[in-house]
């Protein structure tokens, strides 16, 4: 028997039971008149064997009763067991469903309005694309390589929901094959775009990231989620998915080079996810690659960080201003105060 909060399963074997109650008639007795052995004949009381059609006609022949009966006696106990199962599942996906920012993800239009917790479950299991959401956390969160401020379970949630609009988004974007050693060798023309404007540099930037396999999205931060942008394998081709608010270029930059510094040092799809290592040197690749390491070390030996200095630095190395006011603030040789007003403001949309 099966229970469930407004189901119950009952096997035929019940009522088999009942009959040989009813006849005075033991288990062993029962299976030597069914020919039978008796575990078979125990399992099948139980409920643990499917009462099939031949086991029906002999139930007849023995019991008096109708093959029919049986037959529909035992599909409509496994109609209610899969009913009731689901309806056991439903209930302890909705603690799941309780940990995703559902009332957000319905005011960005990834989720329709549910305001029933089962209706919940059956829309993240539809937006998620699978059947049962407790799959999602430890099959899909490892794959996932990403920048967060703080984990936290709830965290995770947003993470995963995040990643998957991020999937879902990149599939409208056609890519070429993935190759990780011409992107390396893009770098360059990369940090180039530095200098332009967001109009001038996104469509080529979607471009040349398209070419070597790479969808570059742009979503809203979940809150909560802590994510400046994460990087995954979907099919044949890398999402590479970026936080959208109004911000300052050099965060914007060193996000982006930081998950690139994850695709081409190839920590996308590592199994058991990235690791602290992984992070550290994802995150040397974006300030190597921003600012070469041997023209940053002559530069701050020299203790000028005065406004002309780092303007002269920046051009120097061909990169926007605010990159550089942005690493001398994130290495403590100037105040997050200084030279605020060098750094480029972007606001880019999603899409």
């Amino acid at each position: 028997m099966v229970r469930s909060r407004s189901i119950i399963a009952i096997p035929p074997g019940a009522t088999i039971k009942e009959q040989l109650e009813d006849r005075n008639m033991t288990q062993k007795e029962f299976a030597a008149r069914m020919d039978m052995s008796e575990k078979h004949i125990s399992r099948l009381i139980n409920g643990e064997v499917k009462l099939s059609t031949q086991t029906a006609v002999r139930l007849e022949m023995v019991l008096g009763i109708p093959a029919q009966f049986w037959n529909r006696l035992e599909a409509i106990y496994r109609e209610k067991l899969e009913k009731a199962r689901a309806e056991n599942d439903l209930e302890a996906e909705e603690a799941i469903a309780k940990k995703f920012p559902y009332s957000e993800m319905v005011k960005l239009g990834w989720v329709p309005v549910a305001k029933k917790a089962k209706d919940k479950v059956i829309s993240l299991r539809k937006y998620f694309e699978v059947v049962q959401l407790g799959l999602l956390k430890d099959a899909l969160l490892p794959q996932i390589a990403c920048r967060r401020l703080s984990v936290t379970e709830k965290g995770d949630m947003a993470v995963i929901a995040w990643a998957q609009q991020a999937k879902l988004k990149a599939r409208e974007c056609r890519t070429d094959e993935i190759d990780i050693p011409n992107l390396k060798s893009s770098i360059p023309l990369i940090r180039s775009m530095t200098l332009q404007s967001p109009d001038e540099f996104y469509p080529k930037l979607i471009g040349l990231l398209a070419q070597n396999g790479v969808a570059l999205v742009m979503l809203p931060q979940l809150k909560g989620s802590y994510l400046h942008g994460a990087t995954f394998n979907d099919s044949e081709k890398i999402v590479l998915g970026l936080t959208v608010r109004g911000k300052d270029a050099d965060k914007f930059w060193f996000s982006l080079f930081r998950e690139l510094g994850h695709i081409i040092l190839y920590h996308v799809g590592k199994k058991g996810g990235t690791d602290k290592e992984d992070e550290s040197a994802a995150d040397a690749f974006a300030r190597d690659s921003l600012i070469p390491p041997d023209l940053y070390t002559d530069y701050i030996s020299r203790q000028d960080f005065s406004r002309i200095s780092i303007c002269r630095f920046a051009a120097r190395v061909g990169v926007d201003q605010g990159i550089v006011v942005g690493r001398l603030q994130s290495d403590g040789l100037i105040e997050y105060s200084w030279y605020n007003d060098l750094k480029t403001g972007y606001i880019l949309s999603s899409h």
